[in-house]
């Protein structure tokens, strides 16, 4: 399988795009902070954890995941995160969700990872339920986002045939002040497209509610707050959990008071994406924003321009896959790559002082 050349186009033109929008950027008077996530692709620890689905990702498991293949992951982290968005700030993301991963361990193994130790990234974390052994996690560099609150809001969903909860990961919600005001940040990883994409459906439109109803909550307690809803959400931004449930509109001029914009709408309908299957590419992974991120007149931080992270070296070079995003597992067999995933990240600006 290898993609066409009209998709690559499509893919090297939007980039081209964003480097004229980061020199017109780099030319305005302005305080630059990135928000960025990333599906990692397992990220486990090498240790038998008990009472965690983790065998698999263990030295003596199937995938035969030893210290060497861990700290290669770990460096393969660090080259991405390091070097995503470094063209409009040297700090990179202030803040990166990021899903798959096994526990705080491995994010603290991450954080003092030499490439992005000077950034002092925190973690923010809670064990998730996942039947998998999976979490979602944040990081953030305290000179731009003071945190607040943190918490774990459960995902209560449900077998339609048995009525056995499923159980999956949590909804991480973050909140502190972004560049002095007041965020929230909600880390999504929703229930995945298994048995079928419209026989699922409804777990992830569960996933998209619970996202709506914590930020009406937040909003009702701080008028003022902005939001920040990311993830892999299993589903692209046409999908009904996002553009009917979320209500997260593809133009930020449909957007009414209390609703969201999804910039990734548009890269979406050029065809871009996240992850491939098949020869087609989904956007499963997103980052929407809430209304008052939006007017140019609204004092403060706003959104600037979304953006998806894919440099030649995070493709497949090769084989079967040639042109696939380079993942570090094709079922079984270690290939040595990063994920099957590209990461993703907005650039919020604010009026320099």
């Amino acid at each position: 399988m290898s993609f066409n050349i009209s998709a690559f186009s499509r893919l090297v033109a939007a980039a081209l795009l964003i480097s004229a929008s980061h020199g017109a950027l780099r030319s305005q008077a302005v305080q630059i902070g990135l928000i960025g996530f990333y599906n990692v692709e397992n990220l486990f620890d090498t240790i038998d954890t008990p009472d965690v689905n983790d065998y698999e990702f263990t030295p003596n498991g199937p995938n035969a995941w030893g210290s060497a293949r861990y700290y290669e992951k770990l460096d393969h982290m660090a080259q991405v995160i390091g070097e995503m968005g470094t063209d409009l700030t040297p700090d990179g993301p202030a803040i990166i969700g990021l899903a798959e991963i096994e526990n705080r361990a491995v994010l603290e193994d991450f954080a003092a990872h030499p490439g992005v130790k000077r950034r002092n990234y925190q973690v923010a974390h809670f064990d998730s339920p996942d039947r998998r052994g999976v979490d979602v996690g944040l990081l953030y560099n305290p000179r731009y986002f003071k945190l607040t609150e943190s918490k774990a809001v459960p995902l209560m969903i449900y077998d339609a045939q048995d009525g056995d909860r499923i159980y999956t990961r949590d909804v991480l919600v973050v909140g502190g002040y972004f560049m002095g005001d007041l965020l929230y940040v909600l880390v999504n990883h929703w229930p995945s497209r298994r048995g079928g994409e419209a026989a699922s459906q409804p777990l992830r439109n569960a996933g998209a509610l619970l996202c709506k109803n914590i930020c009406d909550t937040l909003r009702q307690q701080h008028p003022e707050a902005k939001f920040v809803i990311m993830g892999d959400l299993n589903d692209d931004p046409i999908s009904p959990s996002v553009l009917q449930v979320l209500n997260a509109k593809g133009k930020a001029s449909q957007v009414e008071a209390g609703g969201f914009f999804n910039p990734m709408y548009e890269m979406f309908r050029r065809g871009l994406g996240t992850l491939a299957y098949r020869d087609s590419w989904n956007l499963f992974d997103q980052i929407i924003v809430s209304d008052l991120l939006l007017p140019e007149s609204q004092p403060g931080i706003r959104f600037h321009q979304a953006h998806i992270f894919n440099p030649p070296y995070l493709y497949q070079q090769s084989g079967q896959f040639k042109g696939y995003p380079f993942r570090t597992y094709v079922g079984s067999n270690y290939a040595g790559g990063y994920s099957d995933h590209f990461p993703v990240y907005i650039s919020l600006v604010k009026p320099a002082k």
